[in-house]
């Protein structure tokens, strides 16, 4: 008897850790280099330091089960600080904030990528393609039923049959969300 409960405990336990899964982000060059060896979507969020739906996003949303599974198991996951340092290399150029000051509390320069990116407002999430092209921004924080458009349409390519307004309006209405939260 004891032995049955310590296995039910066990497989309790186990597949608590395999639903609750934590996005393992990586920069921009990892997913780059990660896509040559297996091409997959990326999916990049862009935000700032002192960005508080940044955080909220990062709390309510990417600790979401259903979130966090679908971007493990569908996109590269890359966290890109809008206002940092990071050097980028993408389509033969390089991207850096020669504007930084480290020893600016709150807001700083705006990294020449996010410009590139025509970033506006964070948080931002941008999908790029299996060959890195962008494909569009998502604006603002999301919760997991809103983002679940978004990662499924993008993933499934279906962004990609929408010649007018109307299509993706349709899409949304026709949308049934399964992710929970």
């Amino acid at each position: 008897m004891k032995l049955y409960f310590f296995i039910t405990l066990a497989l309790i336990f186990n597949s608590n850790l395999i639903l609750a899964q934590k996005i393992q982000w990586m920069s921009f060059s990892e997913a780059q280099e990660a896509q040559k060896k297996e091409p997959k979507k990326i999916f990049m969020d862009v935000y700032t330091e002192w960005c508080g739906p940044c955080k909220l996003l990062d709390k309510n949303t990417f600790q979401n089960p259903d979130v966090s599974r679908y971007i493990i198991e569908n996109y590269y996951a890359v966290k890109f600080n809008a206002e940092g340092v990071e050097e980028i290399k993408y389509y033969d150029q390089t991207f850096t904030n020669p504007n930084f000051d480290p020893n600016r509390k709150g807001r700083n320069a705006t990294h020449q990528f996010t410009q590139f990116l025509g970033v506006k407002g964070y948080p931002t999430m941008v999908f790029f393609s299996e060959n890195g092209d962008p494909i569009m921004p998502l604006v603002g924080y999301q919760k997991p039923k809103q983002i679940e458009l978004f990662l499924k349409m993008i993933k499934q390519g279906d962004y990609q049959i929408f010649s007018k307004p109307e299509d993706f309006e349709n899409y949304r209405k026709n949308f049934v969300p399964r992710f929970r939260g």
